[in-house]
């Protein structure tokens, strides 16, 4: 180690003597060899170490804008050029992927832009958001977008000589997707999630007994879900979504999703929706919390952050084509906030008509099940100064087609009928509204209102209807015209009431069945038969009501019962007692429509059970009431079956049994066989005395008849 003298003695060495200090070496010796690599000693710096691009990642080139004349301006004119109008257009798009903090707009000698535009954003990955969401992007009919980051160009200017395109991968063969529709007795599917998640079965509802299709451990990290036609089984991990699918249920498609919650499928299962709550505070850099996926190619079509949109799931809402989907947002203004409807067209998933719906304190909104029509309501403000409004408005057109102002709203609810024919909108309505001293509302005689929208009637006429009591629960019957609501009598009975829809006139009472265990309503898919059901704290009683002549056809309980579900075809249905709801008594039932038990299976800690949707049927309407018509010709062959499956415990029963009677059959033809080849030697044996007829012996055998009275009875006639 080298030495030199403290600086601060100088002068007079002899005051401090040979006072020095060690001054540390840092040089390497001369045989050193540095053998470890920069990063492995240096590698959480290296990732921050400043690329040679300079920034360039942040840069990206939109490509295929108008070209636009740079005209000048007239002096005191507040008109805009065309030029500024695009950039306005174009900055507008831009900046709500990130702040853009340098721009640049070539232009050609004849004083025209060129077509294109840099953007410089002051984060990377805000410039990578931009580029995918917006490649591809139409701005009109003849100007499509090509976005690319600027670093991008170096890496195609440089591509190999010797580079190969990549091979066309062979197309894998799902299978058949719907071998279940071809079922030749109808019987549908379902599945059952077990043992507190960690087992998975899929069922056929064969009779006398279920059987079992497929089982399998650790399905699903969380739940599983069929999809809207039962073409897909989804189940949630805590990488992404899977979906299976087949005869085998094979593995579909995959989506990386971290921290996955909630799934949706579109009405037409072409998309798939998974939002993921962690995925902005602890995922990459750039994910988001609402993704919306195309299931056939796996890939990401647009994201969202998590909003007020996310508060209520499905965050998105679909029309029943899959054309179009929706969501609320909430939009910064200068002058405050301003709610919107966001409607985004598929399969761009760009915002139609690059705007949204402004409409302030919107609350809610909903699509039509059989149209592109949007209803939403505005509620009052300030008691009435200005009335709530329900709107019907058309898409894409954004025609309203009917506006309806409703006053003293105290909360509204829409119910759209399945067949997209009528929608039905409660409101709950007061008399007098009071503000406390704490600022709470108390409001005074409440009441209810039925607002019957006729769409299919020209200038969509609206029917009103009174409630007095306090309704619990309301249903459409799923095909036809009538609707069922359960109204408050008693805190363990309630009325529940039919009404039938007539345009023109109030909803004409059908029958009011009075004084019933009943919160809850489920119509059968096919409509005509309800279950009338008391649910939660009336513990699981159950009525099957024919709405034709309104006969109770059956009437049991479901002790605990937390969920009840139809099959597609409307001829079973299920109560379950879920381990989600109560840790104990878990399983669930199956009933026929008029109310009979079928089964009861207790499964260990069992969470849901789901029946396999259908498709709709593609018979017209005519062939289905061909069929109807002669039913009876073709309910003969049918009940032949019933009767069939009524008469044996089951075909594997009888298949066992045949079997026992053939290996017996065999075994006696064997015997005596043998018996016949023995004769001589039993009549050798019995000094040729045949013992094998009983008349063998010529009389030395006798039969005797023994009569014993086992009952004997007097009847006197008069």
């Amino acid at each position: 180690m080298s030495r030199r003298k403290n600086s601060e003695s100088i002068g007079n060495d002899s005051e401090f003597g040979d006072n020095y200090v060690e001054e540390p070496d840092f040089s390497d010796p001369e045989d050193f060899v540095d053998d470890i690599a920069e990063e492995e000693l240096l590698g959480d710096i290296l990732q921050h170490k400043p690329k040679e691009t300079g920034g360039f990642d942040s840069i990206i080139v939109v490509d295929g804008i108008p070209q636009v004349a740079k005209e000048e301006k007239k002096p005191g004119s507040d008109q805009k050029t065309r030029l500024e109008k695009l950039q306005n257009i174009i900055k507008k798009l831009y900046n709500s992927y990130g702040t853009i903090t340098n721009e640049y707009w070539p232009i050609d000698a004849n004083n025209k832009t060129k077509g294109y535009v840099f953007f410089e954003y002051k984060r990377p990955e805000q410039a990578a958001e931009a580029v995918k969401a917006t490649n591809g992007h139409k701005l009109d009919k003849t100007h499509t977008f090509v976005v690319n980051l600027f670093t991008d160009f170096e890496k195609y200017a440089n591509i190999s000589e010797t580079w190969q395109p990549p091979e066309p991968q062979p197309y894998p063969d799902l299978g058949n997707l719907h071998y279940f529709l071809e079922e030749p007795d109808c019987f549908n599917q379902y599945a059952v999630l077990s043992d507190a998640g960690g087992s998975t079965a899929i069922y056929s509802n064969s009779l006398p007994e279920p059987t079992l299709i497929e089982e399998r451990k650790l399905w699903t990290e969380k739940y599983i879900k069929w999809s809207p036609l039962g073409t897909y089984l989804a189940t949630l991990h805590g990488k992404g979504v899977a979906l299976w699918g087949g005869e085998k249920f094979g593995q579909i498609k995959r989506f990386s999703h971290p921290g996955v919650e909630f799934i949706d499928f579109s009405p037409c299962e072409k998309y798939l929706v998974t939002f993921s709550p962690m995925a902005e505070s602890h995922g990459q850099p750039g994910a988001h919390a609402i993704v919306v996926w195309e299931v056939l190619t796996g890939q990401e079509k647009r994201s969202f952050s998590a909003d007020r949109s996310a508060a209520v799931w499905p965050a998105l809402r679909w029309s029943h084509n899959d054309k179009y989907f929706a969501r609320l947002q909430r939009v910064e203004r200068k002058d405050g906030p301003v709610e919107t409807i966001s409607i985004y067209e598929t399969p761009s998933c760009g915002l139609l008509d690059k705007k949204s719906l402004e409409v302030p304190g919107v609350r809610d909104f909903s699509w039509s099940p059989s149209d592109t029509i949007i209803s939403y309501w505005v509620p009052e403000v300030n008691y009435g100064e200005t009335p709530a409004r329900v709107t019907l408005l058309k898409i894409p057109s954004r025609e309203v087609i009917r506006t309806k102002n409703l006053f003293s709203v105290i909360d509204l609810k829409m119910h759209w009928q399945s067949s997209g024919e009528h929608l039905c909108v409660k409101v709950d309505r007061y008399n007098r509204a009071k503000k406390e001293k704490d600022d709470t509302i108390k409001y005074v005689g409440v009441h209810y209102n039925f607002e019957i929208f006729h769409l299919r009637e020209k200038n969509v006429p609206v029917d009103s209807m009174e409630i007095k009591d306090k309704i619990m629960a309301f249903a459409w019957e799923p095909v036809g015209s009538k609707f069922a609501i359960v109204t408050s009598v008693s805190n363990t009975s309630n009325n529940v009431s039919f009404y039938c829809v007539k345009s023109g006139t109030e909803p004409a009472l059908l029958k009011t069945l009075e004084k019933k265990a009943c919160n809850h309503l489920f119509w059968s898919p096919r409509g005509q038969h309800i279950i009338l059901a008391g649910l939660l704290n009336l513990n699981g009683v159950f009525e099957f009501v024919d709405t034709n002549d309104f006969t109770v056809m059956g009437a049991n309980d479901h002790f605990m019962c937390t969920d009840v579900e139809w099959d597609p075809t409307g001829r079973y249905v299920f109560t379950a007692v879920s381990w989600w709801g109560h840790k104990i008594d878990n399983g669930f039932w199956l009933w026929t429509f008029q109310g009979r038990v079928v089964h009861r299976h207790n499964v260990q800690r069992m969470c849901n059970v789901q029946w396999r949707p259908r498709p709709k049927t593609l018979l017209s309407e005519r062939q289905i009431k061909n069929i109807k018509k002669n039913l009876n010709k073709y309910g003969a062959q049918f009940d032949l079956k019933d009767k069939m499956r009524a008469s044996r415990a089951s075909k594997e029963l009888i298949e066992g049994r045949q079997r026992l009677v053939k290996a017996f059959t065999e075994y006696r033809n064997k015997c005596i066989e043998l018996w016949k080849e023995q004769k001589p030697r039993r009549l050798q044996l019995r000094d040729g005395v045949d013992t094998d007829s009983l008349s063998a012996g010529g009389g030395e055998m006798e039969e005797e008849s023994v009569e014993l009275i086992v009952k004997k009875e007097v009847t006197i006639i008069p």
